[in-house]
């Protein structure tokens, strides 16, 4: 007896079908299935993708489809899922659309792939990036699908331009009648918490189209589901989610078993993502947020900071961190080729870091222990944070304490508007 390719993709999906869709806003249940991952005694993590796939890509028989994804669209043995997908007889996969940084990849901060065809498989890649509304809809339209697949490893926080790719293509697929599924993913950095400031619409831009935290502690199937609600209410695309079956909410993503690609150039490592959502503030700085390094965001400086940077954030004692005085040569973006001075962050306890408190806690002592410390000249620190108060309260010489509590009573409003939303215990 032999098997078919298809057979045996049928065959790996005996774990179980997906749920029933409800009123257009479908939910997979997300009960543990067993397996193992990194660490005794865990049950494995299965992407949305992974569920989707076992249950024969019934969720999508029928309609054309095209995908939202990156090189973090993988499978639990890495392979990309438009390979995966692309030859399989269940599935009508016809077009793939590119965010930042573009479909393969190749892209660096800014940048995208354009439009092109695909080498690999020959479909049609459409160009998602900085476009919007309409504009985004007669994209999706001339691409013939039925159906907008997202699927992208998100970081955790609200200036991840990935989150706002996801929101964008909401939009745009209720404006061109299209049917939109998410495909989930962790959040690497666990979803525990809501942290840090939420953003003025006032301040909407592609690091923050909406009113969410910083660290919004959320996956890309909740926020789907919280974006649908609350932003789109007005005209709510058709909606489905695939959940992933065996994430907690406490999980770092090392224990989730599955494989880390960098969702993008200057995001290497899980460990990047831990302290992410506040060292990005620095990109509203004169400071090196450390690109150009091979520790993006943990490095931190410029030219003529000394060890007395590293004291002071040291003398704070915040919590699950300690600073160490470093210094560092970018090989591209600020102060290229030259040698500045600065602090790593070394993470102790994850699980008492904070990172947003943290990062303001360092633009705090930096801007007290070095003379040259200056915004960016657009003052894109208002953008990155959502709101004028964290620069002018720093310039008027307000401490972290005095910063954080600053942003208290719209962050538990958030809170209790994330919490209808979560999917996962």
């Amino acid at each position: 007896m032999s098997l078919s390719r298809r057979g045996l993709l049928a065959a790996g999906g005996a774990v179980g079908a997906l749920a029933a869709t409800v009123a257009g806003t479908g939910s997979a249940a997300a009960g543990p299935l067993p397996g193992t991952g990194q660490g005794s005694g865990r049950n494995r993590v299965r992407t949305g993708f992974d569920r989707l796939a076992a249950d024969g890509y019934a969720l999508l028989k029928g309609q054309k489809v095209g995908i939202v994804t990156n090189p973090t669209g993988i499978t639990s043995d890495v392979r990309h899922i438009v390979d995966v997908m692309h030859p399989d007889e269940r599935v009508n996969l016809v077009a793939v659309f590119g965010p930042e940084h573009g479909f393969r990849g190749t892209a660096q901060a800014g940048g995208s792939e354009g439009r092109y065809d695909d080498p690999a498989t020959g479909l049609p890649v459409y160009d998602t990036y900085l476009k919007s509304g309409q504009p985004l809809a007669d994209v999706f339209t001339a691409s013939g699908v039925d159906t907008v697949v997202f699927d992208i490893q998100d970081a955790g926080a609200r200036f991840y331009t990935y989150i706002w790719t996801l929101y964008d293509c909401m939009e745009a697929a209720a404006l061109a009648g299209k049917r939109f599924v998410v495909l989930d993913r962790p959040n690497p950095v666990t979803g525990r918490a809501a942290l840090g400031p939420v953003l003025d619409p006032a301040f909407s831009t592609f690091v923050g189209r909406r009113e969410i935290a910083q660290a919004h502690g959320m996956t890309v199937t909740e926020l789907a589901l919280l974006f649908n609600a609350e932003f789109l209410a007005a005209r709510p695309v058709e909606l489905d989610i695939v959940t992933m079956s065996g994430w907690r909410r406490a999980d770092f993503f090392d224990g989730t078993g599955l494989p880390w690609v960098p969702p993008s150039p200057n995001m290497p490592t899980p460990d990047t993502a831990l302290v992410y959502s506040g060292t990005c503030l620095f990109e509203g700085t004169n400071l090196s947020e450390g690109r150009g390094t091979t520790r993006p965001f943990e490095l931190l400086g410029a030219e003529g900071i000394d060890h007395r940077w590293a004291a002071a954030a040291n003398a704070l004692d915040l919590p699950g961190v300690a600073f160490r005085e470093a210094y560092f040569a970018p090989t591209f973006s600020k102060f290229q080729g030259k040698t500045v001075g600065g602090v790593q962050l070394h993470v102790q306890d994850r699980e008492v870091f904070d990172p947003v408190r943290t990062g303001i806690a360092l633009l705090v002592t930096a801007k007290r222990t070095w003379s040259g410390f200056a915004w960016r000249p657009d003052n894109w620190i208002d953008k990155l944070t959502g709101h004028t108060r964290v620069r002018t309260m720093i310039d008027a010489g307000a401490d972290t304490d005095e910063v954080v509590g600053a942003w208290e009573a719209d962050l538990a409003a958030f809170r209790a508007v994330r919490k209808k939303y979560l999917q996962y215990r």
